[in-house]
């Protein structure tokens, strides 16, 4: 089996890229808010969803016959991996997911939200939300950015919300922010001199890179997979190494960091407040581990 991405995915991936870069700053909130101000509220740009829909970013798994480029699991995942690094906000995934079947989400005219676990993110934002979420009070959310509510009892497999690609497209997410991370500490440490040289010459700072760029493309080799395969079992472990790569590597990006990793100057902590939301998002580390556990229980 061959996971070489072809000319066609490392054009969309090249294209997407080059779109995110252009609408997004690489920092969600540059410079932050001002001493002593409060952190602004999360708002979704809906001007950014309708050119996110212009770009095809919803409709991408649609056939061409429904507007869509027809592109499967794969592309998505690339997309999405995009999406990841630059801290893309909003309701992606599920928004992607009612392509075709919710008017207007296709285009980015709609914003659809879905039940997921106990979480709804950008609730109140949303036109449309899949899932039941009566009853859904606010809850502090520790990204700034991403608004949740918390339902009263978690969904279950039964109401349709575990779903298999909602999962996939999330690890992809968090396999870009674990991408992003491990380059931006690469760059703060080759440019950040103390003692007269680079703090990346310093060894305790080049194994924090290793270690992140492992990480990384052990869960970006788990991913790809199971977006060939689309396999439940597979996406679940790459559900599992992707979040423990989003989370490790944002955490050790804030240490190469050192103190500006926790400030709005740097921006870094966003991606590990991020990634934490993110893994409380079918499946969690638990969920993914009872999959496996399963999985392997069933071998002959």
């Amino acid at each position: 089996m061959d996971f070489r991405l072809t000319s066609e995915q490392r054009a969309l991936r090249a294209g997407v890229r080059e779109v995110l870069s252009r609408l997004l700053p690489e920092d969600p909130v540059p410079g932050g808010p001002g001493p002593g101000d409060p952190v602004p509220a999360p708002r979704l740009d809906r001007a950014l969803w309708r050119e996110l829909g212009r770009a095809g970013f919803f409709s991408l798994r649609l056939d061409e016959k429904e507007g869509g480029a027809g592109g499967g699991l794969p592309e998505a995942v690339l997309v999405f991996e995009e999406a990841g690094r630059v801290l893309l906000p909003g309701p992606l995934v599920a928004t992607h997911l009612a392509a075709g079947s919710v008017e207007g989400a296709a285009a980015g005219e709609t914003v659809v939200t879905r039940v997921d676990g106990v979480l709804v993110p950008w609730l109140d934002a949303a036109d449309q939300v899949l899932g039941d979420a009566t009853g859904a009070v606010p809850l502090r959310s520790v990204d700034p950015l991403t608004p949740l509510h918390r339902v009263p009892r978690p969904a279950s497999a039964a109401e349709g919300t575990h779903d298999g690609v909602a999962a996939l497209l999330t690890a992809a997410e968090q396999l870009g922010s674990a991408a992003c991370a491990t380059d931006r500490a690469v760059r703060h440490a080759t440019q950040r001199e103390q003692f007269g040289r680079p703090v990346g010459g310093f060894q305790a700072v080049k194994h924090l890179c290793a270690q992140m760029l492992v990480r990384t493309e052990l869960a970006r080799s788990a991913v790809y997979a199971a977006a060939v395969t689309g396999d439940r079992t597979e996406i679940a472990g790459a559900k599992l190494l992707a979040d423990d790569a989003a989370v490790r590597n944002a955490r050790d990006c804030v240490q190469v960091h050192g103190g500006m990793g926790f400030t709005w100057e740097a921006g870094v902590h966003l991606h590990l407040k991020r990634a934490w939301v993110r893994a409380q998002l079918w499946p969690t580390a638990g969920e993914a581990a009872d999959i496996q556990a399963e999985a392997l229980a069933a071998l002959p």
